[in-house]
């Protein structure tokens, strides 16, 4: 079967042909390749194609596709049992984990994604601060539970309007929409709705308009106006947990927040989530308090164990993060050089791992900014690379993933790509 006839037939009974919309190419154009298998670095097709990839599942595949430290993890514990429903010690080795890491992360209750850790941290952070109001920002993408699928209005301080059919507008009637990296617009909406501000949540390094980092001081004045308005501070770090830094952004930052969504790594490739913060938070959480949470998958044994097995690496392998940070810098100091030589409207964003090519010489800072950026390049960017056997995002608003697998002959194909993007556009 070819790629074009079983992506035919996904969309005879998956709508889209996609359980998820990136991965359908619709922004690049063309159709997406079906993939067969993972190995290390790269994708394999159906047709036996083999691709270089920069996706990594979106990041948390730090050791790429089919490690065998975590394969032989999840074996062994696939061989004792699939799913409990009732408490295992996996859990309780994961938490430990964790919260040895994350000093602000007490306590921490495990889910089955992302968009789950993220709701249930807003409804405990509601709980406990006992006020309705919660402040995201343009550009941040936290999940795709109803209250936070939403889009500015022209001003700061007006109420989201739901971007997604199916929402009804009352249950974003408390959601306020500020601008990332613009202190102002959050200081107008608390200044607007005094005592109205439960919650904050953002992406300190936001992954989901491009990647775009979070100004140090715009993140410790976040934190001032918690202070000050009685609000909780989350960190969504589902991205940037574990993949920055053992510590996360915030350990990068120096700024702490009330509650940590995590995810990505924290499964090491399998379906997982959590969140965690204080213990006068996180107590309010059933059965202890009356903040309910439930989950028959929350924990599963294969899930956390691929986990642990991944978080375990990293600890016991701290030169790891220096490794594959400095291969990162050094491939994007290439890729900005590229972008002189070729005198191309283009800039790169980058921290740790992670980078994004924006396709405008101004520096993308907001989701504005990133809107604003050349679709037409970008796509030229992504056929240019797929012709060449490398996978990149299917859209320039995701970031690109550089993992430990990725050796010296990896980068240089990536760079090659580059060029020949480049030298099209010039």
């Amino acid at each position: 079967m070819t790629n074009k006839e079983a992506f035919g037939l996904a969309k005879k009974y998956i709508p889209g042909g996609v359980d998820s919309p990136v991965r359908a190419f619709g922004s690049v154009g063309g159709e997406p390749f079906v993939v067969d298998h993972g190995e290390g670095a790269y994708l394999v097709d159906i047709e036996g194609n083999r691709y270089l990839d920069f996706i990594q599942s979106w990041g948390p595949l730090i050791f790429g596709h089919c490690d065998p430290d975590i394969e032989n993890a999840v074996i062994a514990t696939a061989k004792r049992g699939l799913s409990f429903g009732a408490p295992s010690n996996l859990e309780t080795k994961l938490a430990k984990l964790i919260c040895d890491e994350f000093k602000n992360v007490e306590k921490v209750r495990f889910v089955s994604s992302g968009t789950e850790a993220t709701m249930s941290a807003i409804r405990v952070a509601r709980g406990f601060s006992g006020k309705d109001g919660l402040i995201k920002f343009e550009g941040c993408y936290h999940g795709h539970s109803d209250a936070l699928l939403v889009k500015a209005g022209s001003g700061a301080t007006t109420y989201g309007n739901a971007s997604s059919g199916g929402v009804p507008a009352d249950v974003v009637k408390n959601t306020y929409l500020a601008r990332y990296n613009d202190i102002e617009s959050v200081r107008a909406i608390f200044e607007a709705n005094s005592g109205k501000i439960g919650a904050l949540i953002i992406e300190p390094i936001a992954g989901n308009m491009g990647l775009v980092p979070a100004d140090n001081e715009f993140l410790s004045e976040l934190r001032r106006l918690c202070d000050k308005n009685g609000a909780v501070l989350i960190f969504d770090e589902v991205i940037s947990g574990f993949r920055v830094s053992l510590g996360g952004a915030q350990k990068v930052f120096g700024i702490i927040p009330d509650l940590t969504v995590l995810g990505k790594i924290i499964g090491g490739g399998y379906p997982v989530g959590g969140f965690g913060g204080k213990k006068e938070i996180m107590n309010l959480i059933s059965p202890v308090g009356n903040v309910y949470h439930a989950g028959t998958l929350s924990g599963n044994p294969i899930s956390v164990a691929a986990g642990i097995e991944t978080i375990s690496i990293l600890k016991e392998n701290p030169e790891i993060y220096e490794n594959v940070n400095k291969k990162t810098e050094n491939l994007v100091n290439k890729i900005n050089e590229l972008i002189k030589k070729y005198d191309v409207p283009a800039s790169v964003n980058h921290f740790g791992s992670l980078f994004t090519i924006f396709f405008s010489k101004e520096k993308v800072k907001t989701l504005e900014d990133a809107i604003n950026t050349n679709d037409e390049f970008y796509s030229t960017y992504f056929d240019t690379m797929l012709e060449n056997g490398v996978i990149v995002p299917p859209s320039k608003y995701e970031a690109h993933f550089v993992s430990y697998i990725h050796n010296d002959e990896d980068v240089e194909k990536l760079l090659k790509g580059v060029e020949k993007t480049f030298q099209k556009i010039a």
